[in-house]
């Protein structure tokens, strides 16, 4: 017979993966409806690089008729903000679940709790997010991505990012990252503090790990598409791979070698 506090955490269990799900599935409707830029986001598999421009006609402009950078900044801001929780919360699931339980057994208020860990993670991408809108913003206007595709131009924007991705794959860095998102229960006996700023400190410290792990990964965005959906979907279940397969560092280190192949045949094409 279930206690009534088995009850009670089973209940919580259930509304916390309700409420994971329901947040990645308004972000992916969210980027299937274009993420407010403007324009119907591609899914197919052509991950080639866009033709470079054709050099301009002596006394006309051929770049397009664009806002300032920095007002499209918190547009491509959003966009990529909400790539990351679409991306992200599928893997974080795990230590997300653990923590609500953890919570409800250690402190009252632990949906809010849960919350507080939540919004300390996603914080940690806010971050990112706005260094990747600087650099697409950078790359568009240095004509070294595609704006109406987001396709980088040419070979070696992706060849060097697959290059230095693969590496990174590879590194010891992204194995202690790696190892520390692959443990939940043992990242949360070191990390877990109390109260609403520590609920909040510990997620954003889960994030800085996951960071550290995916960053690179996300950066391949620029080389398939950034709004591409096939090729955010397949970075998202290698992410998920890495950290929830039995063998998801053998998943990482294959996937590195592929990526340093793909950036060198890129290279000498």
């Amino acid at each position: 017979m279930t206690s009534p506090v088995e009850a009670l955490l089973r209940r919580h269990r259930i509304v916390t993966i309700a409420a994971l799900a329901v947040l990645t599935l308004i972000a992916w409707a969210w980027l299937w409806a274009g993420a407010g830029m403007g324009m119907t986001p591609r899914f197919d598999f052509d991950f080639s690089p866009a033709p470079p421009a054709p050099p301009a006609m002596p006394g006309m402009d051929m770049k397009p008729a664009v806002d300032p950078a920095l007002a499209r900044v918190p547009l491509v801001f959003s966009m990529w903000w909400v790539m990351m929780v679409a991306m992200m919360l599928p893997a974080a699931a795990p230590v997300i679940l653990i923590y609500a339980t953890v919570s409800r057994n250690m402190m009252p208020g632990a949906p809010v709790a849960t919350g507080s860990f939540l919004a300390g993670y996603l914080t940690i991408w806010a971050f990112f997010s706005i260094v990747a809108a600087l650099a697409q913003v950078w790359l568009e206007d240095s004509s070294l991505l595609e704006p109406m595709r987001m396709a980088p131009v040419g070979h070696w924007l992706p060849a060097a990012l697959l290059f230095v991705a693969g590496l990174y794959q590879l590194s010891p860095f992204k194995e202690v990252c790696l190892e520390h998102c692959r443990n939940p229960a043992s990242f949360l006996s070191r990390h877990l503090r109390p109260g609403r700023a520590g609920t909040f400190r510990t997620g954003a410290v889960h994030g800085a790990y996951c960071l550290g792990c995916c960053w690179l990964l996300m950066a391949l965005l620029f080389v398939g598409g950034v709004m591409n959906l096939a090729w955010i979907a397949l970075l998202t279940l290698l992410v998920a791979g890495e950290k929830l397969l039995p063998r998801g560092r053998l998943l990482s280190l294959a996937a590195g070698a592929g990526f340093i192949v793909w950036g060198g045949a890129l290279a000498l094409a």
